[in-house]
């Protein structure tokens, strides 16, 4: 077995936008360093390291590969295990090959929600693949979507040598948890990897769990990136926060696309609006777990008149605003999230909010039914030429 490279080797490490050096190898994160000292929540910082849609891509005639990983979960003191760590899955030429589960690493114990936390150190772990077919091939290895993972080597039996140039598209999403997709059955299961498959484009999920509130930061990200097609879901972490009230939403979102607009006047942009939780419809956050698990919400409904945000008063903000700017923006587009996953879903929702894995894969299923149709927003045609990234990514 040969030791590849992880950096400026053949390997491409796509889907994150830093790669933080540490004593065991390298770390991926989703958004670049120079957000960090800009992080108002620990919980943002967690969140990027959460290698979602990041994959290591390269083309090899190994029949064998294994990779060295050190994963970081959590466990509350009363469980009896961690938090399950995820899959690692091997696509080859673009079919799903085999999946792995990852190997537990350190584990982050808490003696309870908001309790203080202690580092158990683990060990890393590798998880080998067997049996590929001889010749070489494009082969993708995803990366746990739920769980940060340290890179610590890639070893084969073969030869490893960069990935050729594949015309495809290259979207650039951003959206709360249920973009995330943590409960997606594995990293490929989330619904922006399958509309992403399904549509014949490269993801960037820039989804941050719980953390979807406009934050210009992002935006800036969004901004310098090289992208054919952007996509926002905005909606469900402003009302379960009550991060913004009517006055101060709207111009929130405009700065957010005015800020992705100076990088990428023509580039198509969708605004996807809040798909269905119940709770959350018509009565404003902020919102909490209920003791059955489930989401409760708990505004006052009649503070709606005075600018309190619910998910129906953002639906038809996010509609309004869209419509006013489509005026001079030919490229800006609207999908309410509803054609996602609508009222008649939510028996797909696991605690009221987030979707289980098979509602994922039926919400990346109708994205691209509609995002990826003739004439639809990410219809072939729809994307110029892509501009160069401001900032290296």
């Amino acid at each position: 077995m040969r030791t590849i490279p992880l950096v400026d080797g053949p390997v491409e490490l796509r889907g994150a936008l830093d790669l933080e050096r540490t004593p065991t190898g390298v770390l991926p994160r989703r958004l670049p360093a120079w957000t960090k000292e800009q992080y108002q929540d620990p919980s943002m910082d967690g969140v990027t390291m959460m290698p979602g849609g990041v994959r290591l891509v390269f083309r090899t005639d190994a029949c064998e590969l294994e990779l060295e990983v050190l994963t970081c979960t959590g466990q509350l003191e009363s469980d009896e295990a961690p938090r399950p760590i995820g899959m690692l899955e091997l696509l080859v030429d673009g079919v799903l090959a085999d999946r792995r589960q990852a190997p537990v690493g350190h584990v982050m114990r808490r003696a309870g929600p908001g309790g203080e936390q202690r580092l158990v150190p683990g060990e890393p772990g590798v998880v080998r693949f067997t049996g590929l077919r001889s010749g070489m091939k494009h082969v993708e290895l995803w990366l746990p979507q739920q769980t940060p993972t340290e890179l610590v080597a890639l070893r084969v039996d073969g030869e490893v040598r960069a990935p050729l140039p594949d015309g495809r598209r290259r979207w650039v999403h951003h959206g709360s948890s249920i973009s995330h997709c943590v409960e997606a059955e594995g990293p490929t299961g989330t619904w922006p990897a399958v509309a992403a498959a399904l549509g014949g484009v490269e993801t960037i999920n820039l989804s941050l769990a719980g953390n979807s509130v406009l934050d210009p930061y992002v935006a800036r990200t969004i901004r310098d990136l090289p992208a054919d097609l952007i996509s926002l879901k905005v909606g469900i972490n402003i009302v379960a926060l009550a991060a913004f009230r009517l006055r101060t939403f709207a111009p929130a979102v405009h700065g957010f696309l005015d800020t992705i607009r100076d990088g990428h006047p023509d580039t198509p942009l969708l605004v996807v609006s809040p798909v269905s939780c119940p709770a959350l419809e018509h009565t404003p956050g902020p919102a909490t777990t209920g003791r059955d698990g489930g989401i409760v919400a708990l505004g006052d409904p009649d503070d709606v008149d005075t600018g309190a945000l619910t998910l129906a008063v953002v639906r038809d903000e996010l509609a309004r605003l869209v419509a006013a700017r489509g005026a001079h923006d030919p490229h800006l587009h609207h999908l309410d999230g509803r054609e996602l996953l609508g009222p008649d879903d939510v028996g797909g929702l696991t605690d009221g909010l987030h979707p289980d894995a098979a509602a994922y894969r039926r919400m990346g299923k109708r994205f691209a039914a509609v995002a990826f149709a003739d004439g639809g927003p990410f219809g072939r045609g729809a994307a110029p030429r892509r501009p160069t990234a401001r900032r290296s990514a």
